[in-house]
């Protein structure tokens, strides 16, 4: 896996990051699966890549949402993304 240094990543690896921790039902889990970051090494990628007032707004909204961590997910929630979200697919 990756260690969390924003040189090791390419633009798009960087973009899909950015986009998977905006994403409500992208857990935190997936982003660390994937780009191997965990919560915080997350948070800390987030502040250094978006403007001051971008993460502000990240972080406001992040605060609490349980669809962001596996385990504090409701039963129902079994996909990590709105099924109408991908309509090229």
């Amino acid at each position: 896996m990756k260690v969390n240094n924003p040189n090791r990543y390419s633009p798009a690896e960087v973009s899909r990051i950015i986009e998977m921790a905006w994403e409500d039902r992208t857990p935190f889990e997936a982003i660390e699966y994937l780009f191997g970051m965990t919560p915080n090494q997350l948070t800390r990628f987030m502040r250094a890549e978006l403007k001051n007032a971008s993460f502000k707004v990240w972080r406001k909204r992040m605060a609490g949402r349980n669809t962001k961590h596996l385990g504090m997910r409701p039963e129902g929630i079994l996909r990590g993304y709105c099924k109408t979200q991908y309509k090229h697919r």
